[in-house]
């Protein structure tokens, strides 16, 4: 059903929508709140110190609007609560001002500092009924909660029936309220008890269906048949022994599964996930070779243009004694230079082609390739997995997936459970642990002092933070703000540069190849440098706001640094003291320890990045608090699956040949 059955969406609101992958009313109905408010209105003598709260107060003054910069202001004025005068703040609401008349009642948002006799609110709302249950909504540029509200509650007087996945028997099992049922409670709960009841129907429904795919994809894989590989194994041997380090226990036995796999009849189907710094990619490499002196080509795939660079420069050098033909595809190459690749991956002259993902959509029909590896994919779904395997290559051809995000072995066996699964956790001997420390952004000037040492030494210096713009409503530290502190506080002597992700892709390749050439010393950035380049001359990573990111991310971030024999810092600037996860980084430089940690206190949400992918994107379900339900719908799936259930389930069979079109 069209968006325009909707009587409050009209073409503007039809836009705003779309950029948030709205498109039809289904879209619409599934876009389910990310959190509720029970209001409750409390007294402001009541009030607990940075303990959000409900207010309902008068307005006692004129309000005053300060506009402080472009696209920045504060509105002010004073109020009453329970006979109580206290002074009112909101930051860029200044369209509020024509609302907030004196003597009218108001509900205050936010938060009361009774020292400072001050409450600086993140909302104001007017005629809000008390004791009541308030749905939250993420939102975008030019859409309201109280928009998304109004849209939801004409859509829900729409004749809808949305299909409902969850087979009858699991429903009776249950006692599972009905799809139609749910989406109406979702979205206008009278009780906490509805609000339960929706969730777990739309929850198990969402994992049912997830593990049913890879439950489906497993049973297709076993079946699937590969190229059996023959190989000279005491050339593969060869090369090993002549590798300037030596080999850890887990890349040892990462590269036994992948050889064994290669030389089974049935298609190699593998994730190898290692820790950051771990060596995964020479486990890459060895199966290359192996692929080569089999009589195959091979497809590495970067998920930038400059990794893909530097995985080209690090095969060339691996690969020096031996004839074996690299071929580097991507987007900067001439017209000219892209037809000549493809010729030659085409006829066989190329016997591996490195680029970014694209190359698969690129011209380049393969001679006789026999390996596919993609680098940095913890984030495709199932749908994404099973394209890739798929798509402009022959259907044979072994696949290895790379990811440096480190996740707790259980949960990987089940959201994964489609692959074979590799764990790298050991880190090479030549490698040395990252000192860690947590510092109060009131003693930055150790951190100062820190850095300018390591600037001396000759060595390069990471700095992260949360924004690229200043935004005093969230007291946090932007990469433009920072640049500003660290120039004065090296008297602009230091080269220093920004990189953030409205920077078109050829910008950040061309900053982050600078940097790598050493002519930046000092790089800030947000985290779209948590998967990048090696540079071994950067010893020291600061992160500030520290105790915005999830621990996961920490860790990704850290790994920038570290990467050569170099004694590597970190610093995690902080305004949070006591901070006890923070502690967890000064104790560990496990990543797989941290990530424990990380799931059992922020759940699956960062453990995959900021953005999740494909299937991923759990539109409701989340894997750490909702676990025993994820292992309840794996079993539940697998005898449905198994036992030939879902035969005669219009639902399913469609759901086969979706995933089977794939093939």
């Amino acid at each position: 059903m069209n968006l325009n059955l909707v009587s409050k969406i009209g073409p503007k609101t039809e836009k705003i929508l779309n950029k948030i992958n709205i498109f039809t009313v289904e879209d619409l109905l599934t876009y389910y709140p990310y959190r509720y408010n029970v209001i409750k209105f409390i007294d402001i003598d009541e009030a607990k110190e940075n303990e959000a709260c409900y207010v309902l107060a008068t307005v006692l003054s004129d309000v005053k609007v300060a506009y402080i910069k472009r696209n920045f202001n504060r509105l002010s004025f004073i109020a009453s609560n329970n006979n109580k005068t206290f002074n009112v703040t909101i930051f860029n609401r200044a369209f509020l001002k024509k609302n907030l008349t004196v003597n009218r009642e108001v509900v205050l948002i936010g938060k009361y500092n009774p020292l400072k006799n001050s409450f600086v609110a993140s909302d104001i709302k007017f005629n809000v009924e008390d004791e009541r249950i308030e749905q939250i909504y993420h939102l975008t540029e030019g859409l309201k909660n109280s928009n998304v509200e109004a849209i939801m509650t004409e859509a829900l007087k729409i004749k809808y029936d949305l299909p409902d996945y969850v087979p009858d028997m699991y429903n009776e099992k249950y006692n599972l309220i009905s799809k139609n049922d749910a989406i109406k409670l979702i979205h206008e709960p009278k009780t906490i008890n509805d609000i339960k009841k929706s969730e777990l129907k739309l929850i198990y429904e969402e994992l049912f269906v997830y593990m049913f795919k890879i439950n489906y994809l497993k049973g297709i894989n076993k079946k699937a048949e590969g190229i059996q590989k023959s190989f000279d194994m005491h050339l593969v041997e060869d090369f090993l022994n002549n590798l300037s380090f030596r080999l850890t226990t887990d890349q040892e036995t990462a590269i036994k599964d992948i050889l064994n796999d290669m030389q089974s009849k049935s298609r190699m189907n593998r994730l190898v996930l290692g820790d950051v710094g771990s060596g995964k990619t020479v486990v890459a490499i060895v199966a290359i070779l192996a692929n080569y002196l089999s009589g195959y080509q091979s497809a590495f795939m970067a998920p930038t243009e400059i990794l893909a660079k530097q995985h080209y420069e690090s095969l060339q050098n691996y690969f020096a004694p031996y004839d074996i033909k690299i071929g580097l595809l991507t987007g900067s190459l001439t017209k000219k230079a892209k037809e000549k690749l493809y010729e030659q991956i085409n006829n066989g002259e190329i016997d591996v082609v490195i680029g970014t993902h694209a190359l698969l959509n690129e011209g380049a029909a393969f001679h006789n390739i026999g390996l596919v590896i993609t680098d940095e994919q913890h984030r495709f779904g199932v749908n994404q997995r099973n394209l890739l395997q798929n798509k402009g290559i022959k259907k044979d051809a072994d696949v290895i997936y790379l990811s440096a995000t480190p996740i707790p072995r259980t949960y990987a066996l089940t959201i994964y459970g489609d692959l074979d699964l590799s764990q790298i956790k050991t880190k090479p001997n030549t490698r040395k642990d990252i000192i860690t420390k947590v510092v109060l952004e009131k003693n930055i000037r150790e951190v100062l002092v820190a850095m300018l040492e390591e600037l001396k030494k000759g060595h390069q210096i990471f700095v992260v933070s949360p924004l690229i713009e200043q935004n005093d409503e969230l007291d946090l530290n932007s990469v433009n703000l920072l640049k500003e502190k660290l120039n004065t506080a090296f008297n602009e002597r230091v080269p220093i540069e920004i990189l953030h992700g409205k920077l078109k892709q050829k910008e950040k390749d061309d900053l982050m190849l600078r940097f790598q050439n050493g002519k930046i010393k000092i790089l800030i950035s947000t985290t779209v440098i948590e998967v990048g380049i090696d540079i071994p001359n950067a010893s020291m990573m600061v992160i500030f706001n520290a105790e915005h990111f999830g621990l996961a991310t920490l860790h990704q971030l850290r790994g920038r640094v570290g990467r050569s024999d170099i004694q590597s810092y970190c610093y995690l600037v902080t305004n949070v003291s006591d901070n006890a996860r923070l502690k967890v980084m000064e104790e560990s430089n496990d990543g797989f320890y941290i990530s424990e940690k990380d799931f059992e206190q922020r759940g699956q949400g960062d453990l995959f990045g900021v953005k999740q992918s494909g299937d991923m994107t759990f539109k409701i379900a989340n894997l750490k608090r909702d676990y025993k339900i994820l292992l309840q719908a794996k079993i539940d799936s697998e005898i449905y699956l198994t036992k030939s259930l879902f035969k005669g389930n219009s639902l399913y069979e469609n759901l086969i040949e979706k995933i089977n079109f794939l093939d």
